[in-house]
């Protein structure tokens, strides 16, 4: 029997959820030593690569997205003992992942300075931003591929070992920047090679976890065929999931457009702000990326109890996390402010950002995790739905217009008063599909 189905609940999610929260801190850590040390080299450089953070997450959303779909998909063929789908269904997600790597190649040579350019007149920072863009771009093999076997260690119980690459990875990227960055002066070029080469490293390594640790399923091409049947099924999740994911950058870059009428250091401060946020976000993410082939695997396995169990545990921890979060960004804005190489100016619009914009982490966080639920449980259009007014259609309106009427500070409120509100409405989609759940139960 697998541990999925049999292991007690609470102990499940934290074995599943830590060494994944410990790999996505470890990888929010470098994506901050990255900016610092862009940071230390000077201002502009800071803001080149800043200004392709949205690409950054649109790559990764898609990586990721389709990742659930994938995971879900897997988690549910071994929760029904379904072996040679399971394992059709693997080599579709590693088809799939070269297939996404290859769009976003073509993207970084033929469109990173079209992208770029719609930010940014100054050539100095055009320039710095096109070579960083291109390299992570051309070279994001290893991230599709590093996710989509991290998901293959989750599906089968094994999320340990995604700790052990992504850490991996990570650590390689935080030796490599400052020799690249400084030791051999290249910069931003410095960083975007670093960051790629750790993302290698990671992607290596998680091919020979996966060959020497699972024994539940495994690669293999003989008899292979493209399944209409798998690819609907990992993508009717996986677009939603992508959608939700990329909605993110959609934002980020509206956002910019927005605090450019501000200033150029008002876009530096904002997207510090999300790599900051992440220590927070990434740590409620382990728990997101367990409780997705949880819910899977014991929905395949018609294991509602389990499901419920999960869900309310899950929620529980998250928002002792998101607690903890809002409480260092209100208390340590500053200190939190110095590891950027701050002036005065970037120092007076950080600082009350951080303590207003960290009042909506609990509310993010109960949206994070019946997202996830909904999406695991076939109702993805919902999961979609709720992102896209938490990210899009509620929050850039709101902060726009604030912007317009309040000046820069008040219009922060907005990130709180949004996620309020699409929690509330999570939380009557959840009750719905919770009453659903129960009655199953008893029918059983």
């Amino acid at each position: 029997m697998n541990k999925m189905e049999t292991m007690e609940v609470k102990k499940l999610v934290l074995s599943m959820s830590f060494p994944i929260m410990i790999s996505m801190l470890v990888q929010a850590l470098y994506n901050i030593v990255d900016s610092m040390f862009v940071a230390q080299y000077s201002q502009d450089s800071l803001l080149a690569i800043s200004l392709c953070y949205p690409i950054q997450t649109i790559l990764v959303a898609v990586a990721v997205g389709i990742c659930v779909g994938f995971n879900t998909v897997l988690s549910r063929y071994l929760g029904q003992k379904e072996i040679d789908k399971a394992n059709l269904t693997l080599v579709h997600g590693i088809l799939i992942a070269l297939f996404n790597w290859l769009i976003f190649a073509l993207f970084g040579i033929f469109f990173s300075q079209k992208f770029i350019a719609a930010f940014t007149s100054d050539i100095n920072v055009l320039n710095q931003s096109v070579t960083y863009l291109r390299i992570v771009t051309c070279c994001s093999f290893g991230v599709f591929i590093q996710i989509t076997y991290e998901r293959i260690l989750q599906a089968t119980g094994n999320a340990f070992y995604n700790m052990v690459m992504q850490a991996s990875g990570a650590i390689i990227n935080m030796i490599l920047d400052p020799i690249f960055i400084f030791g051999f002066s290249l910069g931003v070029k410095g960083a975007a090679i670093a960051t790629v080469i750790g993302q290698t490293c990671a992607m290596f390594i998680g091919i020979f976890i996966v060959q020497k640790k699972v024994k539940d399923i495994h690669f293999t091409l003989k008899g292979f065929y493209i399944s209409k049947e798998i690819l609907m099924k990992i993508y009717k999740i996986g677009i939603p999931a992508i959608l939700m994911q990329s909605v993110v950058s959609v934002m980020t870059v509206f956002m910019n457009k927005i605090l450019m009428q501000f200033s150029n250091m008002a876009i530096s401060v904002f997207n510090i702000y999300y790599k900051l946020q992440q220590f927070v976000f990434m740590a409620v993410c382990g728990i997101t990326n367990a409780i997705v082939p949880i819910v899977a695997y014991n929905h395949g396995a018609k294991l509602n109890k389990r499901i419920l169990e999960a869900v309310q545990f899950s929620l529980t921890l998250t928002m002792g996390i998101m607690l903890v979060g809002t409480i260092i960004f209100q208390l340590f804005p500053s200190q939190l402010m110095n590891c950027f190489n701050p002036n005065i100016e970037m120092l007076k619009i950080g600082i009350p950002m951080l303590q207003i914009v960290s009042l909506h982490f609990i509310f993010a966080g109960i949206n994070m995790v019946l997202c996830s639920t909904f999406q695991a449980l076939n109702k993805a259009n919902v999961s979609l739905f709720i992102t896209l007014l938490r990210q899009l259609v509620l929050l850039l309106p709101m902060f726009y217009i604030s912007s317009q009427f309040f000046g820069l500070n008040l219009s922060w409120y907005s990130f709180l008063i949004t996620e309020a509100i699409c929690c509330a409405i999570s939380l009557s989609y959840w009750l719905k599909t919770k009453r659903q759940l129960e009655n199953e139960l008893l029918l059983n």
